[in-house]
């Protein structure tokens, strides 16, 4: 049967159970483009590359299937920022970037870059596709990298001259359980066991789950460990909600500079991490006190062990790992340690301590938006984080419900990316209700994708707190020296953008107008934005690091 090259890359994704490409529209992808088209793919065409990308992670880690992405060279050139950051959040996505005609390779063609080169730094493999009838083995090698160990991006650039090619012959299409691994990895019985005894051994357990306790949908799992054992659950990254944070035995959000529960690692005599890497979050290792022991279960071996050494590595997937220490800790009775109310004081004290942040004040203050937006929050809604000071007080309070239902920036730190990964958690989670809390300096990255949202009629609310500065910077800078130097920024009326681009808009400028707006801004047929005036409030975490910064520390 004769195809061309962009009809054998579309059935390569339908063999992997792709129907979503997020892409924007550029000459050197223009023949996929058109199949894809044809051939019933739903295209979200965004207005930046980078935001294409950033949807795709999202996706990626939502669904748990493939995000794939699809750009131009320039668009590629625009793409890496957004790559750069699926590395970091670990999301399995599929960049597919045209190129001028493989035959003009390295003769000065338009637009030509050394794409792939460029692109095998910030991914965990690139491929050039130089032969329609190898798409179909190099995008099985790039999906394979981009799920295999800990998860990330792939690339495979596919000329635009290999994508209009017609061959006759025989594209081999394989199921993805031929070519990647769908049966999980787990610990042997004797390490499972040995792990079980340290934590029963132990008077002060704790576990802590990072990115890959998300994998899959493994979250009652979690819950049955926990439960089990008794022992506190922290969660971080997109773990959070892999249990809720109302379960008796979950307290929330593991982060030193802002949660208190989390700060009690400091004492712990048994650690065990469940995808957690030992890297800067945590002193690489150096926060754990040194007699206590550590278990590590990890999806790659070369991260076992790393910065600090630990008692046991479990190297596999870490929810049918977590499975199996939850049945062997069923055999044996587990009483409540006096340890656990230890978090649980903890929790409640951080809690009084932030409600005591709301008050009716103009400018308003963050936790007054906060707290209005959790009067209305269901289980089921997605809440997405960007920024500083604002989004800070937002994490603190807002908590995690519902697995891959609250998101923030990855230890990269890039802002920009709450705007179109609430557009892209709306597209994979149609039946929910989806919140980004962005700062006024965050949203200005990708603001033009409220016009994404707008066209493909995607309901996501926005809540920008303006305090006209790059706030946290700001603030920090105020803190070391006395000044604040190109960190204003003008008291924009976000509200009038949205309203231009097609959303529903609306200034808040008192406290008495919040409630109201947000519950106009939830009935809207379409997105909605608020532009809410904040006042400009230093966060804990800009507290802390002016503290270290003064007496000779670092971030």
């Amino acid at each position: 049967m004769a195809m061309s090259g962009a009809q054998i890359i579309a059935r390569a994704l339908r063999t992997e159970g792709v129907d979503t490409v997020f892409t924007l529209a550029g000459d050197h992808i223009l023949p996929l483009l058109d199949t894809l088209h044809d051939e019933g793919f739903r295209l979200v065409d965004c207005r930046h590359e980078q935001a294409a990308v950033h949807m795709a992670e999202a996706w990626s880690r939502i669904t748990s299937r493939l995000g794939v992405v699809a750009v131009t060279t320039p668009g590629h050139a625009n793409a890496l920022p957004g790559l750069i950051n699926a590395m970091s959040t670990e999301s399995p996505i599929l960049n597919i970037a045209g190129s001028a005609d493989l035959r003009n390779y390295h003769r000065g063609a338009m637009q030509e870059i050394d794409q792939v080169g460029i692109a095998r730094t910030v991914t965990k493999g690139a491929w050039l596709a130089h032969d329609p009838l190898r798409i179909p083995d190099l995008m099985a090698a790039a999906i394979r990298a981009a799920f295999e160990g800990r998860r990330g991006p792939a690339h495979l650039t596919v000329p635009v001259d290999v994508q209009s090619a017609i061959v006759e012959g025989d594209a081999r299409f394989v199921a993805a359980e031929a070519y990647r691994r769908t049966l999980p990895i787990v610990a042997s019985p004797e390490g499972v066991a040995e792990a079980v005894r340290i934590l029963r051994e132990a008077e002060r357990p704790v576990i802590v789950a990072g990115a890959p306790a998300a994998y899959g949908d493994w979250g009652g799992i979690y819950e049955r460990l926990i439960e089990t054992t008794k022992i506190p659950l922290l969660t971080e990254e997109a773990a959070r909600g892999i249990t809720p944070d109302d379960h008796p035995y979950c307290f929330g959000f593991f982060d030193l500079s802002q949660h208190t529960a989390a700060n009690l690692i400091r004492e712990a005599d048994a650690v065990l991490f469940l995808g957690k890497l030992l890297d800067f979050t945590i002193g690489f290792g150096s926060v754990i006190p040194d007699g206590a022991k550590v278990i590590q279960a990890e999806p790659d071996a070369t991260q076992a062990g790393r910065n600090r050494g630990v008692d046991l590595a479990l190297v596999g997937d870490v929810g049918p790992i977590a499975a199996q220490l939850a049945d062997e800790a069923a055999k044996s009775e587990w009483p409540e340690r006096p340890w656990v109310e230890r978090f649980r004081s903890a929790v409640a004290e951080q809690r009084e301590r932030l409600e005591g942040h709301i008050a009716e004040e103009t400018p308003l203050r963050s936790m007054f938006v906060h707290h209005t937006l959790a009067q209305r929050l269901r289980r089921d809604d997605v809440l997405v984080f960007d920024g500083g000071d604002y989004a800070y007080y937002g994490r603190a309070y807002l908590p995690a419900l519902s697995p891959r239902g609250w998101h923030y920036l990855p230890n990269l730190g890039m802002l920009g990316q709450s705007v179109p990964m609430a557009i892209a958690a709306k597209l994979a989670r149609p039946e929910s209700r989806v919140f980004c809390i962005v700062g006024d300096g965050a949203f200005g990255f990708n603001a033009m994708e409220l016009d994404t949202a707008v066209r493909h009629g995607l309901k996501v609310v926005f809540l920008v707190g303006n305090d006209a500065a790059w706030g946290i910077d700001k603030n920090l800078q105020l803190g070391l020296y006395g000044k604040a130097v190109i960190t204003d920024l003008a008291p924009s009326r976000y509200d009038l953008v949205a309203q231009g681009l097609g959303a529903q808009g609306e200034l808040v400028e008192r406290p008495e107008e919040l409630g109201p707006a947000l519950d106009r801004a939830l009935e809207a047929e379409g997105p909605a934005l608020l532009n809410i005036r904040v006042r400009s409030e230093i966060s804990p975490r800009a507290q802390a690091v002016v503290a270290s910064r003064r007496f000779g520390g670092g971030l």
